[in-house]
Parts: structure tokens; sequence; C-alpha cells
């Protein structure tokens, strides 16, 4: 922690005298923060509290639950959409508040919509419009650009979101922190914790409290198909399973992958994944890098020690620590631009 705190304080020093501009600082003691669990409370000491209310907002005619952290600042500040991971308190949760409130002290009026399938491991392609309306809310609230800031599994209704220019027109960037690419290989890493994509390869001990959970809340999936491949931890069986499923379940599972959508975002990609992520592994920020190469568009990747899944985590190097900070800055300004 003290050499984080270390390189954190060298570009804090140096970043301001070699580029100058107030978002760049706000990126830096952001991630310092951040980076330091709370320990280096630096953006906290120079920033007031963010007013916190609600933001209303509507998809396919019900209230979706969001609330806006707004800054303190006479200019009105670019509008950023905070997309939760599995989190059955939604936007209410302690740690996703927590965030919301540091970004909110970076420089961005933050909404934070409650992703219905995400409260309960039943994530569905509609759960996009949770963050649409976020987005349209922002936009009637006069933000001057809106961007997203998507983390672990909600990578997927975000990024089918930003690839809908009738769900989220206009962003002007998108990032995904922890997120994932492929559903089915999602699958494969929770049921069987192996992951693979080129050279990154590993294996990890299921968690079978979790895929109790998801089977529960899955039941309508769970045709004798869909059971064995729930009850199997072979990940060599398990491309044969995935095939045995059933025509829906298979169009579910590729409309829930991001790397089937994510040539149709035009806003500026940017990923971050932590090497030692126990969640989701980083060999699907590389899948999703690889796709969005492939249909024509450039992601900015950063996969670093600096992070573990989305919080911070133990193997940072100067390397990483400066890379994560460039990402971040680069997302920084450009989410406070135009929409391309």
């Amino acid at each position: 922690m003290a050499r984080i705190a270390l390189l954190l304080l060298a570009l804090l020093l140096a970043a301001p005298a070699l580029l100058g501009g107030c978002r760049l600082v706000a990126a830096t003691l952001f991630l310092a923060e951040f980076l330091s669990g709370g320990g280096w409370p630096l953006l906290t000491a120079v920033t007031r509290p963010p007013v916190v209310r609600a933001l209303p907002a509507a998809a396919g005619g019900r209230p979706v639950p969001v609330d806006l952290f707004i800054p303190r600042r006479l200019a009105r500040p670019p509008g950023l959409v905070l997309v939760h991971g599995l989190a059955p308190a939604g936007k209410d949760d302690e740690r996703l508040r927590e965030a919301a409130a540091l970004l909110a002290r970076a420089g961005w009026a933050v909404a934070v919509p409650t992703v219905a399938g995400l409260t309960r491991l039943r994530l569905r392609p509609d759960d996009a419009e949770a963050v649409t309306a976020a987005v349209l809310a922002l936009r009637r609230e006069g933000a001057p650009s809106v961007a997203i800031l998507a983390v672990s599994v909600g990578a997927g209704p975000a990024l089918l979101a930003a690839g809908d220019p009738a769900r989220a027109p206009a962003l002007s960037a998108v990032l995904a922190l922890g997120g994932y690419a492929s559903a089915r290989e999602l699958l494969r890493y929770t049921l069987t914790g192996a992951y693979a994509f080129g050279a990154a390869r590993g294996r990890g001990a299921p968690d079978e409290a979790a895929i109790a959970q998801f089977a529960a809340a899955n039941g309508e999936l769970m045709d004798e198909a869909g059971r064995r491949l729930v009850a199997n931890r072979d990940p060599a069986a398990v491309d044969a399973l995935l095939a045995a499923l059933p025509p829906a379940s298979q169009r579910l599972l590729s409309a829930l992958s991001p790397e089937e959508s994510v040539g149709r975002i035009p806003a500026p990609l940017f990923l971050v994944h932590g090497t030692e992520d126990p969640a989701v592994p980083y060999s699907e920020t590389l899948r999703l890098a690889r796709a969005a190469t492939l249909s024509g568009r450039l992601a900015r990747v950063a996969i670093v020690g600096a992070v573990g899944h989305v919080e911070p985590g133990t193997g940072s190097r100067w390397r990483d620590v400066s890379w994560l900070w460039g990402t971040f800055y680069a997302f920084a300004i450009t989410s406070a631009g135009p929409a391309p």
C-alpha cells in the first residue's frame, strides 16, 4: 500500500506541471483515493460532498429507480451513468454509492440506476433499458455530455445499450471495469473455474453457492439440457453441453454477449481489468478488445495488477499504475467532450 501511495504521489506532483488542467488533477486525486482503498483521501479532502437526489427516469412506461450525485460546482458537469454489477441492493449498495460520490467529487453528475436483473442473478437483454433510462434522464437534466462506466457483469446491459443509438444516443465515452465479452465463456468460468484466451488461461474454484443461486433465479432455463450444463464441472465438456441447449437459450446467450454488439458502439471504448480478478477473468476483456478490433472499433485497454475485480488490487507496479492513470485520464477527458 505504501508503494502505491508513493507512486500516485509522484504522478500527482508531476502530472499537473507537465500537462495542467483541473480534470487531470481530479482524475489523479480520484485514482489516489481509489487505489489506496481510501487510505489517501486526497479528493475527499479538497472537495465538498455531492448533492444526492432521485432522478426521474422510466423505461417501457415503468419507473426506473435512479439516484443522481451532483458535484458542488458552478459549471454544468458532464453526465456519467454508473452501472453496477451483481448487487442485491441495486443502486443502494453501499460500495456503489461510495464510488458514485467519489466520481461526483471528480467532476461528473453521476446517475446510478438499479438494473433489476443484476440484483438477482437473472440478467436479460431488457435490463439495458434501465441504462438507457438513466442516459436519457441525464440528457433531460441538461448534461452537456453523457458517458457510461460499467463494472463487472454490468458491462452486459451497459454495452448493449451503448450499441443501440435508439437506446443511448450520442454517448461521449464508455468504460468497462472488470467486464465480460461472452456469456458462454462466463458460464464456463462460473461453472468450472476454467478460462482461456490466447496466452491468458487458468483455472479457479467454482462458487457452488453462486451456482445454486443462479439456477434458482433462472428456473425457466433449467430444462434437462440446462440442468446438465449447470451440474457439470469439467471444462472439456462445456462446449458440447452448451451446444445441446435449446434455441431460445442459445439466442439468450448471444444477446447477453457484448462481443456480438461491441462493433455497433460509436463512442470511444475504454476497457480496464485486473490480472488477478477472481470474479471475471481478464481474458474476457482481451476477448472483448479483439471483437472491437475485428469490427473496426478501437479500444484503449489496461490489464493491470492495480485493480482486483472492482476494487484495489495487490499486484501494483509503476507501469500498472501509470497505465491505469493514463487510461482513466483519457476517459475523463473524452467523456467530458462532445459525442463523436
